[in-house]
């Protein structure tokens, strides 16, 4: 499995958060800023988006840093990601991510 496979099934390299660290681009923050501040109806500003990925050592969102539920489920059960756990097929905490993104389950699966 690839390392930039969030705990969820989520490929970091995808996430324009992770993309603005890596390439250090301000523009692409202040727009990502903006369309998550719309989509989740909360104050999130530029410099909130910087991230390594979910499951590496380094900067995170804030969100991604301590309030996603996923992300310290897996951490508490020490799982690498959500793949592992044996209460995978309908879990409620992970159940949105699966049903919204049909890469995450088979990234999950990856082994």
């Amino acid at each position: 499995m690839k390392q930039m496979i969030a705990y969820c099934g989520l490929d970091c390299e995808k996430c324009d958060a992770h993309i603005a660290t890596i390439n250090n681009d301000d523009a692409l923050r202040e727009k990502t800023a903006k369309l998550w501040s719309q989509m989740n109806n909360a104050p999130i500003t530029a410099d909130m988006i910087n991230c390594d990925g979910c499951r590496t050592d380094g900067i995170k969102t804030p969100f991604c840093q301590s309030m996603c539920e996923i992300r310290q489920c897996a951490l508490e059960k020490n799982m690498t990601t959500c793949g592992d756990c044996a209460e995978l097929e309908g879990c409620k905490t992970v159940g949105a991510i699966l049903d919204n993104c049909k890469e995450a389950k088979p990234n999950l699966l990856d082994k």
